[in-house]
């Protein structure tokens, strides 16, 4: 009875507007019909037409120059709430220090789950500024960027993600570096890797944080092997990533502290399976220099095309210069050669003479923080800077990577290399043990406070590193 009551109300309405509408219709036209014609035959009809013109275009101009003042005009003040901050602005513009997390937790793979700890972490004023989802068959893996307050402490911050259900926390400081979407992320590391060989173990261990990275040959020197076999897919453990080396070998990372996803061995694999197909690649940059006594030399990157030029240096050193390079028998000189000239160990130097003759090798082996750089200079080519300038664009080359610190390993008795690491103008540290002098120079300043960063190591076809 209710329906039909107010059914026949809207329909009483609806004919009573109508009506109202077609009075309002009829009016207007006898009016308009009027006002023609008294315009038309009166004397002034065309004086009134102009001032009806003007009157309608003020009209329109105020209530356009109305509209507009109101529409930019400030919100009216209201002294009970608190104005927005500016768009952009976080806790620091607001009076208040903030840190950069990076964290990982655990939560069970609910409706709500998400939710309830994003609440929680709002509730101790910790913004979100990006989330990344790992599924996994039991749970998902969510990865957060947090910018918390400064006096929120780690212990803190983990004991509120995990009363909020989070389980097997980790956390760790970030940087601006990490403002970066995950897709920006992987284009940026796909590209690197796709220009240089040298590029994929740095590659990898930005995209996966701290980690341990090993890269053994498939033989050794002897021609013993040593690589184990990883099939074609690459291996997914808890905590250790196998694949395929493209150069050779296996591909293993380790990573103790947290274990790996399922995506990040996916994104891992497209890095290596791009290395795989574009293949061996240096990028083709030339830089021709001119020494004091007015000759020219060419400095360019070197890989494993310049072996046997490298060989021919080695003849023409002398025994001498090869143990202060080599630090062990001179017979075992050549035999590192293929070692160091492989892009996956690191980056090497080339520097040619006019004729193209090769005549010095400048080294940056990977290392994990503590890069390694060696340098070796034929003898006719010593005392004319060249050392010099090898190793300042080595150490150059380590600090665009983020390495926190190069070292060089050589004799005491070898007061080049020392000239050439002070020449740098960097902090150093020395260390002499059994007449071996290890010279560190740290191209980011001296050491900080800071979290650990990520480590590789590289292993060499006899164990070394």
């Amino acid at each position: 009875m209710t329906e039909a009551t107010s059914a026949t109300s809207s329909r009483r309405h609806h004919w009573r507007r109508e009506l109202v509408e077609l009075a309002a219709l009829f009016t207007a036209v006898a009016v308009a019909d009027a006002v023609a014609n008294t315009v038309a035959h009166g004397p002034s009809g065309p004086g009134l037409l102009c001032a009806f013109a003007v009157a309608l275009l003020a009209t329109t101009g105020f209530h356009v120059w109305w509209s507009r003042r109101h529409d930019h005009a400030p919100p009216p003040t209201d002294t009970g709430a608190t104005a927005p901050s500016p768009a952009g602005a976080g806790p620091r513009a607001a009076g208040r220090e903030t840190t950069l997390w990076r964290m990982r937790t655990t939560v069970r793979d609910e409706p709500g789950s998400l939710a309830a700890l994003c609440t929680a972490l709002a509730a101790r004023q910790v913004d979100i500024l990006s989330l990344q989802t790992h599924p996994l068959s039991d749970g998902t893996v969510d990865e957060f960027l947090l910018r918390a307050p400064a006096p929120l402490t780690p212990a803190e911050l983990t004991r509120t993600v995990s009363g909020a259900g989070g389980a097997h926390s980790w956390l760790e400081r970030a940087d601006a570096h990490d403002l970066v979407d995950a897709p920006t992320r992987m284009l940026g590391l796909a590209t690197r890797t796709a220009l240089d060989s040298a590029e994929l173990p740095l590659s990898l261990r930005q995209l996966l944080g701290r980690c341990t990275i090993h890269s053994v040959p498939a033989r050794s020197l002897t021609g013993q092997p040593l690589a184990e076999q990883v099939p074609a897919e690459g291996v997914l453990e808890d905590h250790v990533m196998k694949f395929r080396d493209p150069w050779g070998g296996s591909l293993t990372i380790e990573r103790p502290q947290l274990p790996f996803t399922p995506t990040e061995f996916a994104r891992v694999r497209a890095l290596v399976e791009l290395d795989a197909r574009l293949g061996q690649r240096v990028p083709p940059r030339r830089d021709v220099l001119t020494l004091p006594e007015g000759n020219e030399i060419t400095v360019r990157r070197a890989g494993p095309a310049d072996l046997a030029a490298a060989r021919e240096m080695h003849d023409r050193c002398s025994t001498r210069t090869l143990a202060l390079r080599y630090h062990g028998p001179v017979g075992d000189a050549d035999r590192y050669l293929a070692h160091l000239l492989s892009p996956r160990f690191g980056r090497t130097l080339a520097v040619e003479t006019a004729s193209g003759r090769l005549v010095a090798l400048g080294h940056l082996l990977w290392d994990g923080d503590e890069t390694e750089v060696a340098l070796l200079v034929e003898d006719a080519w010593q005392q004319r800077g060249i050392g010099a300038e090898l190793l300042r664009r080595l150490v150059t080359m380590a600090a665009e990577t983020g390495c926190d610190s190069v070292y060089a390993i050589t004799q005491a008795s070898n007061t080049g290399m020392v000239a050439a690491m002070r020449g740098l103008g960097l902090p150093l540290d020395y260390q002499i043990e059994e007449g071996t002098l290890v010279i560190t120079a740290r191209p980011t300043g001296p050491p900080d406070r800071r979290e650990p960063r990520e480590t590789v190591h590289i292993q060499d076809a006899t164990g070394r590193r």
